[in-house]
């Protein structure tokens, strides 16, 4: 393993080539290949059990593939540390679990260490505790700073968790089911904050992991189909989000539109009555 300087701002943030993964024989994933470059913002959809959050941890360096290539940020899967590899990610998981009682600002500065809870005899610099409060208000949290982590509503976490991984000032944003257990307005502020996220910051990639149409934010550039392991289809959004790929790749006909807003929605087609 090599020692890992903080990656270059050049070249795609993510290059799946090939990829097979294969758990106690059983294919998870089957020939996945797929390039995010700078300021793209990737959609990954499919029914429970197509293999989206299992390619999301290869991307998130948490897994190594059984077969082909996965580089993260320029590094070659099992030619790097991916502990250290990983400090250079935002991963978003809504069943993150602070230790102790956590303020939101202290929520937010365990980013900086990748910890649950504050490191004992460690103290952010003035210039990260500015950076966490700038964060915090971007999020729409500024007067939420101080409450204690039991006390915030489920939307409110998921904003706080964003300005959590925004710590290290990633190339790259990984959100696992953001939207999971958001009421309507938690789910509508929280994809907000995402587009707003996405717009101040331009060369930003993301990949969201959804089974619902409904929870793609509307500055969503790229997506990928995928069923039982594989990729039905993968590109841009207009071109993969179309009515007959998305009732293939859930097995039934729906019809997906896209409003003025850029939201999508997906309804299910009537299937007629069988003539006795």
């Amino acid at each position: 393993m090599t020692t890992l300087s903080r990656p270059a701002d050049t070249g795609p943030v993510l290059r799946v080539d090939g990829v097979d993964l294969v758990r106690s024989g059983r294919a998870l994933l089957q020939g996945i290949s797929l390039t995010v470059r700078p300021g793209e913002h990737w959609a990954l959809l499919g029914s429970n059990g197509a293999g989206k959050s299992t390619l999301l941890s290869l991307l998130g360096a948490v897994t190594h593939p059984t077969r082909g290539v996965v580089e993260v940020l320029g590094r070659t899967l099992g030619r790097v540390d991916v502990r250290e590899l990983r400090s250079y990610l935002g991963h978003i998981n809504p069943r993150h679990a602070p230790e102790g009682g956590l303020s939101v600002r202290d929520v937010v500065l365990t980013g900086l260490t990748n910890t649950a809870a504050l490191v004992p005899r460690w103290a952010p610099s003035p210039h990260e505790e500015e950076q966490a409060d700038r964060l915090i208000a971007m999020l729409g949290m500024g007067a939420r700073a101080q409450a204690h982590w039991p006390t915030l509503s489920q939307g409110e976490r998921g904003r706080a968790l964003i300005a959590r991984a925004l710590m290290p000032q990633p190339r790259l944003l990984l959100l696992d089911e953001p939207a999971t257990g958001l009421d309507l307005a938690a789910r509508e502020q929280l994809l907000a904050s995402i587009d707003e996220l996405r717009a101040r910051h331009r060369s930003l990639a993301t990949v969201l992991v959804t089974h619902h149409l409904e929870e793609l934010p509307a500055t969503t550039t790229h997506a990928m189909l995928l069923r039982e392991g594989r990729c039905l289809a993968g590109g841009p959004v207009d071109d993969v989000l179309t009515s007959d790929l998305v009732s293939t790749c859930f097995d039934h006909p729906v019809r997906i539109v896209r409003s003025g807003d850029g939201r999508w929605t997906a309804r299910a087609e009537r299937i007629p009555a069988a003539i006795a």
